[in-house]
């Protein structure tokens, strides 16, 4: 199945069946990372603008979606392990095992953070879940992290549908900037708490006890025990 072919079975779900039908349509999403999410979520905030459920339904079914898409991919990577993974990857058709590769470095550099804003980043939204579940990433943390990253982006594309209304089709060709925007401010992100915490960690060395050039550091001028030059005649 191609895929404009996936996106049409994706967009033909949404319309039958409503708010369940966006919910597993995402969930396919995070199995399959060729479908978009940017045609899934803005048609569920465009059918929320026709009365045909509420946003606050689209968004709900959408993020459980998510939730139990990335469960299961995480469920694969805890069941089977990396290289069994990457086998079953590289026989994918519109998957590359680099694009697993890449998101384990990222998940390997990052941890944490990197399930939160890999929710928001093209094909890492999907695969960032395998990593985790490989090494075994406390799955209650794993499940936050998962919802408020896939709350956040789901919410943003489901809203731009729900206000374009008809034309809710002109979010698709936004998303790509959007998510380039994304994905530069997650960059200066983990870039800043990078830094922050070298320079954290460089201050709590400066202020022990036993660093050169510390209050308390032996030899210095004030310190009990010192040299012995003070009250002392030349």
């Amino acid at each position: 199945m191609m895929q404009s072919e996936i996106a049409d079975f994706a967009t033909h779900l949404v319309e039958r069946l409503g708010g369940p039908g966006a919910g597993l349509a995402v969930a396919a999403e995070n199995l399959f990372p060729p479908i978009p999410s940017e045609v899934i979520l803005p048609l569920a905030g465009f059918a929320a603008s026709q009365g045909d459920l509420s946003l606050v339904s689209a968004i709900v079914w959408t993020t459980l979606g998510s939730v139990v898409g990335a469960l299961a991919l995480y469920g694969i990577g805890a069941a089977l392990g990396r290289e069994r993974v990457r086998a079953i990857v590289g026989r994918l058709p519109l998957v590359k095992v680099s694009d697993l590769d890449r998101t384990e470095a990222w998940f390997a550099r990052h941890g944490t953070k990197a399930v939160f804003f890999g929710r928001m980043v093209p094909i890492f939204r999907s695969l960032i879940s395998v990593p985790a579940g490989v090494e075994r990433m406390r799955l209650g943390v794993f499940l936050l992290y998962t919802t408020l990253g896939s709350l956040l982006w789901n919410t943003t594309f489901v809203l731009a549908g729900y206000l374009l209304g008809e034309n809710w089709q002109r979010v698709e060709p936004i998303g790509g900037t959007f998510q380039n925007v994304v994905i530069v401010v997650c960059a200066l992100a983990l870039g800043y708490f990078v830094v922050s915490r070298l320079v954290r960690r460089r201050r709590e060395a400066q202020a022990s006890p036993g660093s050169p050039g510390s209050s308390g550091s032996p030899g210095s001028s004030g310190s009990p025990g010192s040299s012995g030059w003070s009250g002392r005649k030349p």
